[in-house]
Order: structure tokens, then sequence, then C-alpha cells
């Protein structure tokens, strides 16, 4: 590694240290509640293994259910390797919420590119919430990215209004993660305006960055992927739905079938990896927020403009980078992938990804596939040109990979 970037890297770090300790004061106190809930369920070696075919009387997938209740702050959970991603996850729990005829209310705007697609948004096909005759609409974030709590009030009292969703991290927009107290101020308005109104998060990104989950403050449904934060690194595929009893039956419901629901769900020797990675979830996130406050101080003292800044507040792990041009995008994305330990020797190329409006370019050389909890960058090849960068399964090699993502940058510059 170039001298000039070994002395960057130093100096970033140094501005860095006061902010890793208070993630690391973070880790310490979800750590103790992950400890916690392990010890009130009774987690033994008889929860590590797993089930075949129907996947009745799973008793570590059964206590896993229990013991992500307890730590989202929630009556219920399923969670399944049976949720092929994050937005499987929100779609079978945004069924859950309204009825043809009602109306899914968006307080944080336009929500995440995959998501608009089951809203039928840009396509009201077969599937989407549209196609069933369920209706949507959204209030925008203030200017400052914070909840517009006049307009939620306002647009929750229309009729027909059934749920509220929030999308708790910034997907691929130029706004700030939502903190669970500004959750909570949104959950507050709507209750005092309609009570009757089902209020539901999407988690993704944000477990375990801060010392309570959005259940903890009156969400009725959460929903999130088990290789983002939760999954620890090791969860090999899945996702979770939390809140009440009655949503999460009906979501099962979406995932499986009515009569069934999370009575089946083969687990296929995959426990010891969940139940594992979930306890190393606070160390794993931490690591992860490590990265991306180094990102931002490195980025910072080149001159180039991210948000969040290495002092703002963090609720998830996404840093954004914003890098001016498409050429640039590629640049910073070949650097994070040659500090991949799987596929280094990729060069990442923007693809028309599913799902997706715009050409994506995705840096991911992780050993889960898609994991985001593992070292990545992606963006879509649109103005302003942002790279969001995530995960970092340890700090040292998420560092790591910021400087090599710096060399490919200078070496643009030279």
């Amino acid at each position: 590694m170039r001298d000039e970037i070994l002395r960057i890297a130093e100096k970033a770090e140094e501005r860095c240290r006061g902010r890793f300790q208070e993630i690391d004061h973070v880790a310490f106190l979800n750590t103790e509640r992950v400890l916690s809930a392990f010890r009130k369920h009774r987690v033994s070696e008889a929860c590590l293994g797993g089930t075949t075919g129907y996947g009745y009387d799973d008793l570590g997938r059964e206590t896993l259910d229990r013991i992500y209740a307890d730590l989202i702050g929630t009556e219920s959970a399923l969670v399944r390797i049976g949720f092929v991603n994050g937005t499987h996850a929100l779609t079978a729990a945004l069924f859950a919420l309204a009825k043809p005829g009602e109306h899914l209310l968006s307080v944080t705007g336009l929500p995440y590119d995959t998501l608009q697609e089951v809203l039928g948004f840009r396509n009201p096909g077969f599937g989407s919430l549209q196609f069933y005759g369920i209706g949507y609409q959204q209030v925008d974030l203030d200017c400052d990215g914070s909840p517009d709590l006049q307009a939620i009030s306002e647009s929750v009292s229309l009729p027909g209004t059934a749920a509220v969703l929030i999308q708790r991290s910034r997907g691929y927009a130029d706004r700030r993660a939502l903190s669970v107290k500004d959750i909570e101020e949104i959950v507050q308005v709507v209750r005092r305006v309609n009570p009757q109104v089902k209020i539901m998060v999407d988690n993704c990104y944000g477990e375990f960055t801060e010392p309570l989950e959005p259940g903890h403050v009156g969400v009725d449904l959460l929903a999130g992927s088990l290789i983002k934060n939760p999954g620890g690194g090791l969860a090999p595929s899945g996702g979770y739905v939390a809140g009440r009893e009655e949503l999460v039956t009906r979501a099962a419901a979406r995932l499986t079938t009515p009569g069934i629901g999370g009575e089946c769900g083969a687990t296929l020797g995959n426990n010891r990896a969940l139940f594992q990675g979930l306890f190393l979830a606070p160390h794993t996130v931490a690591q992860a927020l490590k990265t991306a406050v180094f990102c931002a101080a490195v980025m910072e003292s080149l001159g180039i403009p991210t948000f969040p800044g290495v002092d703002d507040p963090r609720s998830d792990i996404i840093q954004t980078v914003r890098l001016g041009n498409a050429e640039r995008m590629k640049r910073f994305c070949r650097g994070i992938q040659m500090g991949a330990p799987v596929d280094s020797y990729v060069t990442p190329e923007p693809w028309a990804m599913p799902g997706y409006h715009d050409p994506v370019i995705m840096a991911a050389g992780a050993f889960v596939q898609g994991s985001s909890i593992e070292l990545s960058a992606d963006g879509p090849i649109r103005e302003p040109y942002n790279v969001y960068l995530q995960g970092g399964l340890t700090y040292e090699s998420g560092k790591l990979g910021i400087m090599m993502a710096v060399d490919e940058l200078m070496k643009s510059e030279n």
C-alpha cells in the first residue's frame, strides 16, 4: 500500500476514535440483550440441529422465533430461510396489513426500488398490492430528511387508510436513516389521530445500530433480512417478520399457505448458523458501523462529499459517498471488490438488475451471495452518482477495502 494512503488512513482513524467508543458501547448493550434472550429461552444443543420435509416440531426454529420477538420488542416473530430476500419478507408483511379497498400510506416518501414493483407503483401487474385492490399514498419527508409530522397527521385521517409504512433506511435516496426516536414520534402522531391504523417498519440495515428496536416504541409489524444485520454474516439466507401475533400469523400464511402458516418450514441444518449469527450480530454490526465511519473520515479528507458525516448519528449501516460521475463510481467499486475475500479478481460493471430503474453497479465479493453485512458498495448509475457502502465483517478488512478504493480513485486523478 502506498505511503500516502497509509498516512490518510492513519489520520482518518485518529479522527474516528471517539465515535468508535460510542459504537462499541452500543454493541456491548446489544450483546447483553442477546445473551439475556438466549438464557431466557434456554438455548441448548438441541436447538442447533435442523429438520427436513415439512419441518414439524423444529425446536430451534420455534426458539429462534421467540428470541427475535424479544429482541425486536414484539409479541411474535417468524424467522425463516424460506424468505428469499428482505423484499420477500417485507411483501409478506405488507399483505398482512391491508385488505382490498384499503390504502397503505408510506410516510417516508417513495419506497426503495424493489418495493415499488410490489406496490404496483410502476407496474400494477399480477402479485402487486395494486392488483389486489390495495391503494397506495405517500407523504414525503421534510427537506432536512425528518418525518413531516403535520402532513402525516392529515393523511392518516383520510378514509380508507389502514396502514402506515416507515422505511427506516435510505435505500438509494439522499436522506438520513430514521432513528428509533424518529419512528416513535411517527407512532405517537398516528396513534393520536387514528388509533386503528397499523404501523409497519422496513427495518433492513437498522438492526442493532441502536440499543432499542422499533418494536419497543409501539410499531405493529417489522420485517428485515437475515443476510443483513441480524444474521451476523453467518446466516446463509432468509428473512424475518415480527410484530403483533395476529399480523405475523397473516404474514406466515402469505409465505406458506393459510392453515399451515409458520407451523411448517424445514430448517435443513441451518439453525446453528442462524443462532450463532444472531449471537455475533451486535459485534458484526459494530464492525460495519466502524467501517462506515472510517470511510466518511477518509473521503472527508479527500474533499469527497459523504453522508452521514463522521460525527453524525447513525441508525443504519449505510454510508453514502458522492463521487460525481460514473467513471469514479466504477473505480471506487473496483477497489472495494479488490478488498473482498471472494471474487477479488472480478471487475464490477453496471447491469440491469431486476427491480431497479437504472443500471446498477455492485461490488460484493461475499461468502454469502448478496450479503449486505459483508463489505459491499453499490449504486444506480444516475445523478448525483452516489455509491452506497455497507457492511464489513471485521473493521480491519473494511478498512483495507476502503484504502483500496482510495487507491483506485487516486489512479484516476493521475
